[in-house]
């Protein structure tokens, strides 16, 4: 047999909470029971990735500390991790026993919310212990307040050895008509997911994917539905004023494109396109925020290399040639 323990507290000395779990732990060791805790405050970056740790489990201790209101972040996001991420089926088989130790007001609640919240992910709660402690010294001494502890730490034992039948609990018709609406996921998906959500990196990568797409789709609201990318090209095409005596590649390489700008000039002809080419005569890098000042006519490109907006690699001499290619700001 098997029983995790998940501790939602701060882990502070003299937690009435941790004297209750270490004198629980002990008789469940005594009767040969394997215990394993996992402190929440010490997995605080991967408790998305806990609910994995369920799987093996025949029953789990949710023990928190009341020390203003409520259950505690650490508890809360396990159980909605739980609800995310961790395996219905299995979680439907695992006992559970409720532990609220409180320093202040509310022991009562808290346990409730841990009950109820158990039972909406479908599985079986035992009467648990919840307390409140004034003080820790009076509360440790007290040999009928220990007792009290170690019966209920046997009689968690107890219930799970023999498979206790539990009457329905109507929280779990809420977990069934909520559940109904999420996409359907094997355990070992799910279990993937939740292994994501606890990477930061991964996690920071996809905020920044959506933002970037969020940012596309706004642009093509913005120009009747043409890509950033192509309006600029365009504005380049329009603005081109021919010069038979030049030739050469002008790339920009946009900070935000995925892809530099080539303006290829050909005498009286301009080829701008999108892509990768090592043959450019002058290399500019810069923001696309410059790029639109440029275009608005707001600036030149010899003003935003002189200002550090810009910079340029290759033939120094052609960069004063972009401007009167493209001649967006007007002369004074």
């Amino acid at each position: 047999m098997k029983i995790n323990i998940y501790y939602g507290g701060r882990g502070i000395m003299g937690d009435p909470t941790l004297f209750v779990l270490s004198k629980m732990q002990a008789v469940l060791e005594e009767l040969n029971v394997k215990v394993v805790r996992y402190n929440l405050h010490d997995e605080k970056k991967n408790i998305t990735s806990l609910p994995s740790t369920l799987n093996d489990a025949d029953a789990v201790i949710l023990a928190t500390t009341v020390e203003w209101y409520g259950v505690g972040g650490y508890m809360a996001e396990f159980m909605d991790a739980c609800w995310y991420y961790g395996n219905k089926e299995k979680i439907s088989s695992i006992y559970m026993c409720p532990v609220v130790m409180s320093t202040t007001y509310g022991e009562r609640e808290a346990q409730l919310t841990l009950i109820s919240a158990w039972d909406m992910l479908g599985g079986k709660t035992i009467s648990g212990i919840s307390g409140y402690v004034k003080d820790n010294i009076s509360f440790e001494s007290n040999q009928d307040y220990i007792s009290t502890v170690e019966k209920i730490a046997e009689n968690f034992y107890r219930n799970i050895s023999r498979k206790a039948i539990l009457l329905p609990v109507s929280t779990q018709e809420v977990r069934g008509s909520a559940s109904h609406k999420s996409i359907e996921l094997t355990p070992q998906e799910t279990e993937q997911l939740s292994k994501y959500a606890s990477d930061d990196n991964f996690v920071q990568t996809q905020k920044e994917d959506i933002k970037e797409l969020t940012n596309h789709f706004r642009t093509l609201l913005k120009n009747d539905g043409v890509a950033e990318e192509d309006v600029i090209l365009q504005k380049f095409k329009e603005k081109f004023k021919a010069d038979n005596a030049t030739e050469g590649i002008f790339q920009l390489a946009i900070k935000e494109f995925s892809k530099p700008l080539n303006l290829d000039v050909q005498g009286s002809i301009l080829n701008p396109y999108y892509g990768v080419n090592d043959e450019q005569s002058v290399l500019c890098r810069l923001d696309k925020s410059i790029v639109n000042e440029i275009i608005a006519g707001e600036i030149t490109f010899q003003e935003a290399f002189r200002t550090g907006d810009m910079q340029v690699r290759g033939d120094f001499s052609q960069l004063r040639l972009l401007d009167e290619l493209f001649p967006f700001k007007n002369k004074e």
